[in-house]
């Protein structure tokens, strides 16, 4: 299996809801670094999975689409808790859409996985894997 990942980072505010949550359930900011791994069984005739550059795209314009927002105002998050496993799976259902759509490509269709990580520090993160 082969894996092509791309990296870009993501700036919100949002409240979590929950007791377990502690001060986080009052507002905050919380800055990810975000990796969307495309993985698939084959390479093209060029040795390429997914083109690497349309790939970093589409996970920028997933990512600014979020940024700078409160996620508690976001009409297409309304009722989530925000966590960083929900946000993990928002980016990664963005980014099949993504693929659906041809923004990677005609090759993206051999896409067997697209796995999106938030990391919430170097000590920490969440991920979400999917069919593209």
């Amino acid at each position: 299996m082969f894996g092509v990942t791309v990296r870009d980072h993501l700036m919100v505010a949002h409240t979590l809801r929950g007791e377990v949550f502690g001060p986080a359930q009052r507002l905050h900011g919380a800055t990810y670094v975000v990796d969307a791994t495309f993985r698939g069984p084959a390479l093209d005739g060029d040795g390429v999975l997914v083109d690497i550059g349309r790939a970093g795209e589409a996970l920028r314009e997933v990512v600014a689409r979020l940024t700078y927002r409160n996620l508690d105002e976001e009409p297409t998050l309304a009722g989530a808790n925000t966590t960083t496993e929900v946000l993990a799976r928002v980016v990664a259902d963005r980014l099949a859409d993504a693929v659906r759509d041809g923004a990677l490509g005609a090759r993206a269709g051999d896409l067997t996985a697209i796995v999106v990580t938030l990391h919430e520090s170097h000590v920490a993160w969440a991920s979400y894997e999917r069919a593209p």
